[in-house]
C-alpha cells in the first residue's frame, strides 16, 4: 500500500499549502496550483507505467464527458441553490472560493483548468490511486477509499461547502471510472476539464 500512501500524503501536502490558512496567504494560489497539478501528473506516471488501455478516444467516451459535465453542473446548481436554503454559511463559503479568481484573467485560469488540473486529477485520483485501490480491495471497497481521501484532501480549507464539492463529484466522477465498460480515462478527463471551466468560468453558480 506504500505505493498509494505515500502519493497521497503527497497530495494532502500540496492541497494543504494551496487552502490552509496559514499557508495560502502568502502563495499564489492558480501557480500553486499549477505546480501541484503538475506534481500529481509526474508521480501517477512515476508509479504506473502501463497506460496504454487507459485511453480511449471514440463517440461514446466523448458524448458521456461532455453529458456528465452537464449534469454534474446542474447538480451544483440545485445543491448550491438548497445549500442556500439550508445553511447561513453556504453562500459565503461558497463566494470565498470564487474570490481565488480576483486578480487573474479568466482566459488563463480556464487554459489552466482545461489542459492541466482537470486532466492531472483524473489521472491522479481515478487512473492511479482508485485503480490501483480497486485491484487491491474490490471495485466498491477502492470506489469509496478514493472518494473519502479526495474529500479529506481538501479538509485543511476548512470550507464546508468545498469539502463536500470535492465528496460529490468524487461519488460522481469515480462512479462513472467504476462502472463505465471498458475502463477509460477519456470521458472522464473531458467531463472533469469541461465541468471546471463551466462552473468557474463560463457559468458560475454564484
Amino acid at each position: 500500500m506504500r505505493r498509494v500512501i505515500l502519493p497521497v500524503l503527497a497530495a494532502f501536502c500540496l492541497w494543504f499549502g494551496m487552502f490552509s490558512p496559514w499557508t495560502a496567504p502568502y502563495l499564489n494560489f492558480w501557480l500553486s496550483m499549477l505546480f501541484s497539478a503538475s506534481v500529481l501528473l509526474c508521480m501517477s506516471f512515476t508509479l504506473k507505467r502501463e497506460w496504454k488501455n487507459d485511453f480511449r478516444f471514440d463517440g461514446k467516451s466523448v458524448l458521456l464527458g461532455i453529458g456528465s459535465a452537464c449534469v454534474l453542473w446542474g447538480v451544483f446548481y440545485v445543491g448550491d441553490y438548497l445549500a442556500a436554503l439550508l445553511f447561513d454559511f453556504a453562500k459565503p463559503q461558497v463566494s470565498s472560493i470564487y474570490s481565488l479568481r480576483d486578480g487573474t484573467q479568466s482566459v488563463l485560469i480556464a487554459l489552466e483548468l482545461l489542459l492541466v488540473v482537470g486532466p492531472a486529477e483524473v489521472i491522479f485520483w481515478q487512473g492511479f490511486v482508485q485503480s490501483d485501490l480497486m485491484n487491491r480491495l474490490g471495485d466498491r471497497r477502492g470506489f469509496v477509499l478514493t472518494t473519502l481521501i479526495y474529500s479529506f484532501v481538501h479538509i485543511s480549507s476548512f470550507n464546508f461547502m468545498l469539502i463536500m464539492a470535492a465528496l460529490v463529484c468524487g461519488v460522481f466522477w469515480g462512479f462513472i471510472y467504476m462502472f463505465f465498460r471498458p475502463r477509460n480515462l477519456v470521458p472522464l478527463l473531458i467531463s472533469h476539464a469541461l465541468w471546471d471551466v463551466m462552473v468557474f468560468i463560463l457559468f458560475p453558480i454564484v
